[in-house]
């Protein structure tokens, strides 16, 4: 199985959409059999879901993502586990061992009935008003 992740040095980017680095990992088993990190160079997001078809990527791990993004990566068979947060080798081995939806793992300001409801168009009512501030890990060309 091939998993991509937007990386932030070494953290899931917070927005998809804008990141500008993916690692991809290939799992098999308890092995990680591959692991390579990518520059994203497409601008739009059917772009980038075309390469992502092509380079054979089954599930997509990511922060926030527009509605229209994950609706495109799913009609080409790409699972989209989003509004995930963390440092990526921890959410790594969340994912493998089936924990990703711990509090630890779910973004700050995100609904657990957001998370729970599988990203199916349900709406947060609250509003993340982060004060965090970090090194800039996204494309602002997009």
């Amino acid at each position: 199985m091939l998993i991509a992740l937007p990386n932030c040095q070494g953290r899931v980017s917070p927005v998809l959409d804008v990141a500008a680095r993916l690692l991809l990992v290939r799992l098999k088993g308890e092995a990680k059999l591959e692991r390579r990190e990518i520059v994203l160079f497409e601008k739009q997001p059917e772009e980038i879901v075309g390469s992502l078809k092509r380079l054979g990527i089954e599930v997509v791990i990511c922060g926030a993502i527009s509605q229209e993004f994950q609706a495109a990566l799913q009609r080409v068979g790409v699972q989209v586990l989003a509004q995930i947060c963390g440092e990526i080798e921890a959410v790594i081995a969340a994912y493998r061992a089936g924990k990703l939806n711990s509090p630890e793992f779910i973004m700050p300001g995100c609904c657990r009935q957001r998370w729970e409801a599988g990203r199916r168009g349900a709406r947060c009512r609250k509003n993340s008003n982060s004060s965090r501030s970090g090194p800039p890990c996204y494309s602002k060309t997009r």
